[in-house]
């Protein structure tokens, strides 16, 4: 695992900044970070603690840190990133959605039939509130075949 690596990403603005916020997959510029030749093993263990650390740059901009989190998706299979994630957010507990009484693999098919039906009817996904957008904003683009 590559600490430096995770440490110069989390150096990024994005993660020192107040919400409202979103990111994409373009938002990171890697080549000036310094993206180094991992190995399988070694990207797949930066990546974790990646993961872990920026979800824990969260906390001091909540309100009252949380005393629990829930995680849902493939990362709840991954436990690497569930022992990451319940270190970096200690106190806090770290549970899978599935010990909640959820299903951690529906959450975001879930999720997405959701704003799949927003887009169909014209309706916005994403809001000044949540994002910091100037206005509401619809997203997606319906192919048709």
């Amino acid at each position: 695992m590559d600490e430096g690596f995770v440490a110069r990403v989390l150096e990024q603005a994005f993660f020192s900044q107040p919400y409202p916020k979103s990111l994409d997959r373009n938002a990171f510029a890697f080549a000036n970070i310094g993206l180094p030749d991992f190995s399988v093993v070694d990207g797949a263990a930066t990546l974790s603690a990646l993961t872990a650390a920026s979800v824990a740059r969260i906390v001091p901009h909540l309100p009252a840190p949380p005393r629990a989190w829930i995680v849902a998706g493939g990362g709840v299979r991954n436990p690497t990133l569930m022992r990451m994630l319940a270190q970096r957010l200690g106190p806090a507990t770290v549970e899978t959605a599935d010990a909640v009484g959820w299903s951690s693999q529906a959450i975001e098919a879930q999720a997405f039939a959701y704003l799949a039906v927003r887009t169909l009817n014209g309706m916005p996904l994403t809001f000044p509130a949540t994002t910091g957008v100037v206005q509401p904003m619809k997203g997606g683009v319906i192919a048709r075949v």
